[in-house]
């Protein structure tokens, strides 16, 4: 996955509880652990498929918890558009764009450090995200992405007048 020892100065995966990030920004949850077990990092729910209104958000989100942020790779289905760079807090991240479908952003911290995230698609039911971004997150999670979204959408009680 990565190097077991971050370079200088660069930060974990934080310990304490989980907490989205403050109103206006994004709602990313990260593991726990500092011993990245699961396949899985942490989780995003963006709110649009908007990338330049949800990226910088992340970013931001990214860059305090665990440093500069470098890159960013990202299901180019599942946005309106890809630009190839784009400029937060005066640094440029790189985004990469693959149509692999696998329901996941790979994020590049430095020159080789990568968290794999969870992406919730906008327009998730609430109670289903927040299942999703809560298993993403359980240490030693065995499942992929897109099975955790399968489990947790088809567990979503149904809506409506019960019939």
């Amino acid at each position: 996955m990565s190097d077991p020892h971050p370079p200088p100065g660069a930060k974990l995966l934080p310990d304490g509880v989980h907490r989205s990030v403050r109103p206006g920004t994004a709602f990313l949850r990260l593991t726990t652990t500092h011993e990245r077990q699961g396949l899985l990092d942490g989780a995003w729910w963006p709110r649009s498929r908007d990338v330049a209104a949800e990226l910088p958000g992340l970013i931001t989100a990214l860059t305090e918890r665990l440093g500069p942020i470098t890159r960013i790779g990202l299901d180019s289905a599942a946005w309106n558009e890809l630009p190839t760079r784009i400029t937060v807090d005066d640094r440029v991240v790189h985004i990469d764009s693959f149509a692999v479908g696998d329901d996941t952003a790979l994020v590049t911290r430095g020159d080789q450090d990568l968290f794999t995230l969870l992406v919730v698609p906008p327009g998730t039911p609430l109670e289903a995200a927040r299942a999703a971004m809560a298993e993403a997150v359980r240490a030693g999670n065995p499942k992929q992405a897109q099975q955790i979204l399968i489990d947790t959408t088809a567990a979503e009680p149904p809506r409506g007048d019960g019939s």
